[in-house]
């Protein structure tokens, strides 16, 4: 999401980072080209026109001109602008569940928008913090709609409510209420139904469904790739019921993101999640500064820790830490690798995720880093026995070529992949040769007190603390000379604001 409004303001920032001192017509021109990214990202007329004012008042400040880094000033208060207009820092998160259970939550969306599937990735979300929810289908009209929050709720690990045709939607959520409170439910999730347009007929049954239910949330569902017809959406919606946030889905398949840079401002309903996947556990907890921070290229570093945190098989990352303090490192434990790295959302999700790489999306492009690599690679793994897995010195030329034709590739990219490995290999022997301090540490991260989910003075903490409350992100100097060392496959740097950790000499992940 926000791929090409990220580019575009990349370049503009970039040509301000060259220039020692800024003047007014520097940034004049540096806010007309952000006012055209805006635009071009469909964000409305009316948004973008108050950001610009707001942003070029403050730019054009003593604060600017007298800074150290003009360019960076300049950064920042754009930053401070995404933030503004994505609902502020300080816009409550997630949720507002009632004291007194069940918590109802209202779900309410036009056809095709993935509001049943939401529903159950809430459900989800919600049975994770050990909540008892109970979905139910008051969709009537749509075909198997009622068949298929069941199913999802299967999938989800939690319960739906029996079906009883020929019920109106009115008497479901009744009974509905009346189930949950007898079987002490944590949350009821009400599915309402949807129309491919907005129609009389639709907004009156939610609106009555509303005031039988009466609930702590009511959340609109709207497509992103809808764009401005989203945002018109919540409009005519909020008019009829109380809604009190928004999901927006498909946001990852939305690379400009005016739907999303349109909604709080024009509705004044905080953005309560953001669907990234199509997948059950495709649902992300809307930060407006974390947003912000992705737009201008510096990462969600938070956002990454908490998947790795959700995903990790704690007793695995002790094994395998205690494996590579020995510095062994084979086949297997790679493949177990690209397994995790899947779960966490693929190769080009951790991207988006890592600060600095649209810096290097170039280097990424021709070094051929995708998805489709990975399960290449992932199928090159399992096309090898047990024994070549663990011993993959013995791979003759007659076993590549069998491993190739098993995973449907040509042997050079079998000769890449144990490349790729004997490099890795290399590199954990050689940190293993310390004594075996920094795999301790590592596997403290993973698992023991302290750890990434170790509560106070954990991993998270630890990022979240970094460089005085915000993430350190590098300057474009320190991204070019990463970049550079990447392609020499030098090797051998420091990444900034880390504690030091870096990638050892001599490996390159960019080197075929």
């Amino acid at each position: 999401m926000f791929d090409a409004l990220t580019d575009r303001l990349s370049s503009v920032f970039d040509r301000l980072g060259g220039k020692g001192v800024l003047s007014e017509k520097d940034v004049d021109e540096a806010l007309r080209e952000v006012r055209v990214a805006l635009l071009e990202a469909d964000v409305a007329l009316p948004v973008v026109r108050d950001f610009i004012a707001k942003a070029k008042e403050a730019a054009t400040g003593e604060a600017v001109i007298r800074s150290v880094r003009p360019a960076d000033q300049v950064v920042k208060i754009t930053y401070d602008g995404l933030v503004e207009m994505l609902g502020g820092a300080d816009e409550a998160q997630g949720l507002n569940l009632s004291l007194n259970p069940p918590t109802v939550i209202l779900m309410a969306g036009l056809q095709g928008s993935g509001k049943t599937t939401t529903a159950a990735k809430l459900a989800l979300r919600l049975g994770k913090d050990r909540k008892r929810v109970l979905l139910a289908s008051l969709d009537t009209r749509r075909p198997a709609a009622m068949e298929q929050l069941a199913t999802l709720a299967g999938l989800a690990g939690v319960d739906s409510l029996p079906i009883v045709a020929g019920q109106a939607a009115p008497d479901i959520a009744r009974r509905a209420l009346q189930s949950a409170k007898l079987q002490g439910f944590d949350v009821v999730i009400l599915d309402t139904a949807g129309r491919t347009t907005l129609d009389e007929a639709m907004m009156s049954e939610a609106a009555d469904i509303a005031r039988i239910a009466n609930p702590s949330e009511t959340l609109l569902v709207a497509d992103a790739l809808t764009g401005q017809d989203a945002v018109r959406t919540a409009k005519a919606f909020h008019e009829r019921l109380p809604l009190t946030g928004l999901v927006l889905t498909r946001a990852d398949g939305d690379g400009r993101g005016g739907a999303a840079l349109s909604m709080r401002a024009v509705t004044g309903l905080p953005i309560k999640f953001f669907g990234v996947s199509e997948k059950i556990d495709g649902l992300e907890v809307f930060d407006a500064a974390r947003v912000a921070g992705r737009i201008l290229g510096q990462g969600d570093v938070v956002a990454l820790v908490e998947k790795a945190t959700q995903e990790l098989d704690v007793a695995k990352a002790e094994a395998m830490a205690k494996r590579l303090a020995k510095g062994q490192f084979d086949l297997d434990m790679m493949a177990e690798q690209l397994q995790q790295m899947k779960r966490m959302g693929g190769m080009e999700g951790l991207m988006g995720m890592l600060p600095g790489v649209q810096k290097i999306k170039k280097q990424i492009a021709e070094a051929n880093i995708s998805d489709k690599m990975v399960d290449r690679q992932a199928a090159i793994i399992s096309s090898m026995t047990k024994l070549e897995r663990r011993k993959p010195d013995i791979l003759a030329a007659s076993r590549k070529r069998r491993i190739a034709a098993g995973a449907g590739v040509d042997v050079a990219e079998v000769n890449r992949l144990l490349k790729q490995h004997r490099q890795m290999a290399d590199a954990f022997k050689m940190m293993s040769k310390g004594g075996g301090r920094g795999f301790a540490q590592m596997a403290q991260m993973l698992g023991g007190p302290g750890g990434l989910g170790g509560g106070p003075g954990g991993g998270m903490d630890r990022l979240k603390n970094l460089g005085g409350g915000k993430m350190p992100m590098p300057s474009e100097k320190e991204i070019e000379e990463m970049a550079a060392k990447l392609q020499s496959g030098d090797g051998g740097f420091k990444l900034p604001g880390l504690g030091g950790a870096g990638l050892p000499p001599g490996f390159n992940p960019f080197k075929k």
